[in-house]
């Protein structure tokens, strides 16, 4: 995967209703950890990473490059949203668009939060790349992932086998609205 390229990185905070959308900070390192370890964020990401590992290796400000977005609610990180170059996917149907990507701790599930981060991303990303397709891959299993792909417009292109499980991967053409 790549960064975004010719975007002016990093934009200005991105307001939802309820969220912020920002580069990655210091204080967000914590939030990081948490993420990256715990076991229900990566039920269908091949599993968590070692929290002892996550806090010698990740660096003071983690994840901070072109199109990786912190989602924080009531100034607390609560996810992370991720636009990035899809080179060298599994699926020629993929290669050379943009990939969103996310990752919610727990605690904000089920409140919709992922649905209005994503879509001030895609939102903010359309106006970056205008005319910018989109892929989205995600486990068929993942209920809830397939249910915000279709709530943001993204349509199956195809359906894959990769890490001993069922993939779904979807595109939202250029020009579709977000949320």
């Amino acid at each position: 995967m790549e960064d975004l390229g010719s975007v002016a990185w990093p934009p200005a905070p991105i307001r939802t209703e309820r969220l912020v959308l920002r580069e990655p900070e210091t204080r967000d390192r914590a939030a990081f950890v948490e993420l990256f370890a715990s076991p229900e964020v990566h039920t269908y990401l091949g599993g968590p990473r070692p929290r002892d590992e996550l806090e010698r290796e990740l660096p003071d400000v983690p994840e901070r490059w072109p199109g990786s977005f912190v989602a924080e609610l009531d100034g607390v990180m609560i996810g992370q949203i991720l636009l990035r170059r899809a080179t060298g996917h599994r699926r020629p149907a993929a290669a050379g668009k943009v990939d969103l990507g996310y990752l919610f701790l727990p605690r904000a599930w089920g409140s919709g939060y992922a649905a209005e981060a994503c879509a001030a991303a895609l939102g903010w990303l359309d106006g970056a790349l205008p005319g910018e397709p989109v892929v989205l891959t995600t486990q068929s299993a993942n209920v809830g992932s397939m249910r915000l792909a279709a709530k943001l417009g993204f349509t199956e292109v195809e359906r894959f086998e990769a890490w001993d499980a069922e993939q779904w991967l979807g595109m939202r053409p250029s020009g579709t609205p977000s949320g």
